[in-house]
């Protein structure tokens, strides 16, 4: 994969540690305030992952933005905690988006922070549906493999943050430090087309992953076995009604969304 994918590009340890402690900043404040607010994107990937979380930057995967996930209940508190926090919101997007999004800006660390509430919508949607509850202060595990294997054009640094994912936790069937499988097969074997590229993606990986000289051949093993694994999981799954039909028609028709990106 080329060098120029989005982010992929050299940062050293200060800059990286700005956006590490400003994640920490936010949140305890979220906590002490009692604000449904959970970390995902690169950062909850190097904070769930203490053990793998430095082949990021090994691999050259910069931090570009800080991403949270919310309920739209919780809108209103979550734009009020940013705000004391020095945030200021762009309310058209919050508009714009249907209160599906906000963004925020902070004008003196000029730092980003996104926050999608009930789910994350992009080439397919990935439910919240009370989810949040079950891991603090990230997403659940499952969800973190989802919001990277939704992506059809996935990017190096998708690829590098599902790699750490895999080496760092085992897959099963609950949530506690786990990869939450029976998760991610529930809402695959009700939807061919998310099916579609979660298993695509997922071999994708298994690929990629040894191509890479930081990883070690245990790591390279290890990756390729998770990504069996997971595959084996998500064809065991019964399918509904809708998917069977679905996936006759396959790839000839269209199965995911374009992504317009909201800057």
């Amino acid at each position: 994969m080329p060098e120029t994918t989005p982010g992929m590009a050299p940062q050293d340890a200060a800059e990286r540690q700005r956006f590490e402690q400003e994640v920490h900043r936010i949140v305890a404040a979220s906590a002490e305030a009692k604000v449904v607010l959970r970390l995902l994107g690169s950062l909850a990937f190097q904070l769930h992952c203490p053990e793998f979380g430095g082949l990021q930057a090994r691999m050259g995967r910069a931090y570009t933005d800080i991403d949270f996930a919310s309920y739209s209940r919780q809108a209103k508190k979550v734009s009020e905690l940013l705000t004391r926090l020095g945030y200021r919101e762009n309310r058209e997007i919050f508009v714009v988006t249907e209160g599906s999004r906000a963004i925020f800006e902070n004008p003196s660390n000029r730092l980003h922070v996104d926050v999608f509430y009930e789910k994350l919508d992009f080439c397919h949607v990935i439910p919240w549906n009370g989810r949040l509850e079950a891991d603090t202060p990230t997403i659940p595990l499952a969800e973190m493999l989802l919001e990277k294997m939704q992506i059809v054009q996935i990017n190096e640094k998708d690829v590098i943050d599902t790699i750490m994912l895999l080496l760092e936790h085992p897959l099963g069937g609950a949530d506690q430090e786990t990869i939450n499988m029976d998760r991610v097969a529930g809402l695959c074997g009700t939807d061919w087309g998310l099916w579609r590229t979660v298993t695509m993606n997922l071999d994708k990986v298994g690929r990629l992953a040894q191509g890479y000289a930081q990883l070690e051949t245990v790591d390279k093993a290890r990756v390729r076995d998770q990504v069996q694994a997971a595959l084996g999981r998500l064809e065991a799954e019964p399918k509904s009604m809708a998917w069977r039909l679905r996936s006759r028609v396959g790839d000839r028709v269209k199965w995911y969304k374009d992504v317009d990106e909201v800057h």
